[in-house]
């Protein structure tokens, strides 16, 4: 395989810069699709309202002035002679592009016209004139020192010269079967569209072939657990768990009672467990886990719970050490940053089995790590881990059941679909004195309001998350980043109070330090993309404000409206934006997962490849489940046909493929 570094203009630094963006490799290169396209066409500047894009080009005829605000934001202005007249042009953080904006310099502007002022208040800008025919340009993630124009270059050349190279994981039948374009053919139309059908041919070929393959490896895996369906038996005795139950400081739903028996069926049949527990935020899902691992333990069997940062499992930890207080029951936590001299003892007693029950995060998986009798694996928001790294801590054990628990709500339909090798349990109730979060929408405009309702909070010493879109600017997005926040919330409230920023890029260590920080008050205001989406609780926060709130689904709203809201202190949730207000609503209206996910998968139709795809869908890089749902389900029945039939089993496709789930 080609290495990015063998590709014409790409040296060293331009490598870091592509790997920033996820781009590893000459396959991550051509699959870098477009998150949004772009239709130029020359507006008419007399009919265009306010809030309507308007694309216009002309040439530059004033030498463009950089007016600086504090905080490192500045503008450009400059005026522009178009064939509908002249126009005065702003345009945010754009000052380095001064020196190519020379008079008489021709581009093309994308904003929004403010007709009372004469001026286009823009959010790119190109080179060049427009045409009378329209043109659909793609629109990429990209980071800073990496523009729109030598991506695109970089990419369209890994196509021309490395395209014969490119994979094609359909196999031959099905391409003929359902007429599709070959896949060189297909990346080449989604990266220079002609026009929107061709656009959609592609797509959707494009979009079968990442679904065939995901649910390539769901059937895969499912049959593999069919062949080794033999667990452990158990003979436990419920009356001590029922008593433990008894004794908790609060009742259990009948959701969480239901799903407890449904596990603790598996767990006494003597078939294997692989069972995976949907449940909203706060519904109590870690406590059944819990009562499950305690059962596991009364039948003489260790568990181990694999959380995804180090964080979490010390949250777990110290939770269900106070949950068995006074039990004889041996509880250890095991993570990267223990000490090697620490952790020897815990090895031992895994080994010995003295240790009943391990919470911890990959640690668990190391080499080193050996069990006694390990009985049950649970792994918590199992997403994030790859199927090698679940599938390394399952075979620690000789048949150790599996429980997956995942707070992100999924219509039973698609869930059935998705988690195809799993059985699906559902807590849908949540407990009883569980508060509401009151929810409100505001536009841009009402900031003052907005800093009011927090200076609030703040007043009373409780914490405030603020969510951003972006990390960092990126050409062609007009987004909040966290940068520009954490500038903003300086200005209003730095001088009081403690304000810090955390994001994916952030290396593990840096972010679990600031994230503690918050747990313990020791920051005010955490600025933040959606990494915190999942993660500790923080009773103390009751305040959560989203910028930009129409560029997440509501699915994505409604998890990070769950971190706040944990206490029994009154919390809020304020969505900033301006547009899709109507859609946003719904957030204000409901408070149920599940019904936020049924109305996200209604709302994202066909139409989403025109507009900005959600990040973190299944790790999927063009393919979304909500509006994709009817090709998924005709990808999992061909899959699962071609993964039976046994003529296609020297197919170098199947052999592939199979090894991928082996290296996933």
């Amino acid at each position: 395989m080609v290495q990015l570094s063998e590709v014409k203009g790409i040296g060293p630094k331009t490598e870091m810069l592509l790997n920033k963006i996820g781009i590893f490799s000459i396959d991550d290169m051509v699959t870098h699709y477009p998150f949004r396209y772009d239709v130029l066409k020359r507006s008419d500047l007399k009919e265009v309202t306010e809030e309507e894009r308007v694309v216009i080009d002309g040439k530059v005829e004033s030498i463009p002035l950089i007016v600086r605000f504090r905080g490192g934001l500045n503008k450009l202005n400059f005026r522009l002679a178009t064939n509908q007249g002249p126009i005065g042009v702003s345009i945010f953080n754009r000052a380095f592009l001064k020196p190519n904006l020379g008079i008489g310099t021709s581009i093309i502007v994308i904003g929004k016209f403010d007709r009372k002022k004469n001026i286009l208040n823009a959010s790119d800008i190109k080179f060049g004139t427009l045409s009378n025919q329209e043109k659909i340009e793609p629109v990429y993630h990209t980071t800073s020192g990496l523009n729109q124009k030598t991506l695109s270059g970089y990419i369209n050349n890994v196509l021309l010269k490395y395209g014969n190279e490119i994979e094609e994981n359909v196999p031959r039948y099905l391409l003929d079967k359902y007429n599709f374009l070959n896949k060189k053919t297909a990346l080449n139309i989604v990266h220079n569209p002609p026009n929107f059908d061709k656009l959609k041919e592609a797509s959707l070929r494009l979009k079968y072939e990442e679904l065939f393959e995901f649910m390539f490896k769901i059937n895969y895996l499912r049959l593999e657990k069919e062949k080794s369906e033999l667990g452990i038996t158990r003979d436990g005795d419920k009356t001590k768990l029922d008593k433990i139950i008894e004794k908790l400081p609060f009742a259990l739903t009948n959701d969480q009672l239901k799903v407890l028996d449904e596990i603790i069926e598996d767990l006494n049949s003597k078939r294997r467990m692989n069972r995976i527990i949907q449940g909203d935020v706060g519904s109590g899902k870690t406590i059944v886990a819990f009562l499950a691992m305690y059962y596991n333990y009364l039948c003489g069997y260790q568990s181990a719970l694999m959380a995804p940062t180090e964080i979490l499992a010390i949250q777990h930890y110290n939770n269900i050490k106070e949950l068995f207080k006074g039990k004889n029951i041996n509880i250890e936590l095991l993570t990267g940053s223990i000490t090697k001299k620490d952790k020897k003892p815990i090895y031992e007693g895994l080994k010995d089995g003295s240790i009943n029950i391990v919470i911890g995060t990959h640690a668990l998986i190391q080499d080193e790590v050996e069990y006694h009798n390990l009985g049950l694996v649970v792994t918590d928001e199992q997403h994030r881990f790859g199927v090698n790294q679940r599938t390394n801590l399952k075979n620690k054990g000789i048949r150790p059941d599996v429980l997956y628990m995942s707070a992100t709500p999924i219509p039973r339909t698609y869930a059935l679909t998705i988690y195809g090798d799993m059985d699906v349990s559902i807590i849908k109730e949540m407990p009883k004195g569980r508060k509401p979060v009151k929810t409100i929408v505001r536009k841009e405009s009402e900031i003052k309001d907005v800093l009011e309702r927090m200076h609030k909070e703040l007043q009373q010493n409780h914490q405030i998350y603020v969510i951003a879109p972006l990390i960092e600017d990126s050409e062609n997005v007009d987004l909040t980043t966290v940068y520009n926040l954490r500038d903003k919330m300086n200005l209003a409230f730095g001088s009081k109070y403690k304000i810090d920023i955390v994001h994916g890029k952030m290396a593990s260590p840096a972010k679990d330090l600031i994230m503690n920080e918050f747990k313990q008050n020791k920051v005010n205001i955490l600025i933040s993309t959606t990494v915190i989406e999942v993660g500790v609780d923080v009773p103390n926060a009751t305040m959560m404000v989203i910028f930009d709130a129409n560029r997440f689904g509501l699915s994505t709203l409604h998890q990070l409206r769950g971190r706040v809201g944990r206490s029994d202190l009154e919390s809020s949730c304020i969505l900033i934006s301006n547009s899709d207000t109507k859609r946003l609503e719904i957030m204000e209206n409901t408070y149920d997962g599940f019904v936020i996910s049924e109305e996200d998968f209604k709302l994202r139709g066909s139409g989403d490849i025109f507009g900005t795809k959600q990040s973190g869908d299944m790790s999927f890089k063009i393919a979304n489940l909500k509006s994709d749902y009817k090709i998924l389900s005709q990808a999992k029945k061909d899959s699962l046909d071609y993964l039976k039939d046994t003529n296609y089993d020297n197919d170098p496709i199947k052999i592939r493929l199979v090894n991928s789930v082996k290296t996933d």
